[in-house]
């Protein structure tokens, strides 16, 4: 009799446990820590002078947006001219300013890259603004541009001939009407007989 007690208890004891293991969440699997792969030494010159460490992205991040805030910036010639010809506007700059991510510090010029996106005709496309505090607490928006690799940070040398060798004048142009209603075309099908 004592044998089929301690048999029962014994199944009791399991049939609990496995209750318990059944209602435990499953332990979450750990994630591995992300290496990042090592820089080319190439890119490794180029992004020298370039702080992309998170407290001074942060930093600048909280310094910028205050001088939105306050209306302590300026906008720039080239920043106009680059948003005429590529289709954004002075409140898209502000918003990629307050909403965007400081991504480097650019620390020998004194000027930070901001990423962010700005929509056109519902498609959200990406925006890169360089902007450089002054002294007094204002800051010059000295550029602003529609990258061709969005998520790639530029370096010094490339931001440098980019601001020095790229003409005040807008290069835009606007296409030829087309055949209007009423006007013939040079290209049309020939009529079937």
């Amino acid at each position: 009799m004592a044998a089929s007690a301690d048999l029962l208890a014994l199944r009791a004891q399991l049939s609990r446990a496995e209750k318990a293991a059944r209602r435990a969440p499953p332990p979450t699997p750990a994630r591995p820590a992300r290496v990042q792969a090592p820089l080319k030494p190439q890119r490794q010159a180029e992004l020298s002078g370039v702080s992309t460490d998170d407290f001074s992205l942060a930093q600048a991040h909280a310094r910028l947006r205050d001088a939105v805030y306050d209306g302590r910036y300026h906008l720039c010639p080239h920043a106009i001219g680059h948003a005429r010809a590529e289709g954004f506007l002075e409140h898209d700059v502000l918003n990629v300013l307050l909403t965007g991510r400081v991504r480097a510090v650019y620390t020998e010029e004194r000027r930070w890259l901001v990423c962010g996106y700005f929509e056109a005709c519902g498609v959200a496309l990406p925006l890169h603004v360089v902007a450089q505090p002054q002294r007094d607490g204002h800051v010059d928006i000295v550029t602003a541009f529609v990258p061709k690799h969005p998520h790639h940070i530029i370096s010094r040398a490339r931001l440098a001939v980019m601001l020095r060798y790229d003409d005040e004048q807008v290069r835009a142009r606007t296409a030829p009407a087309g055949n209007r209603v009423g006007h013939r075309g040079k290209g049309r099908w020939k009529k079937s007989a």
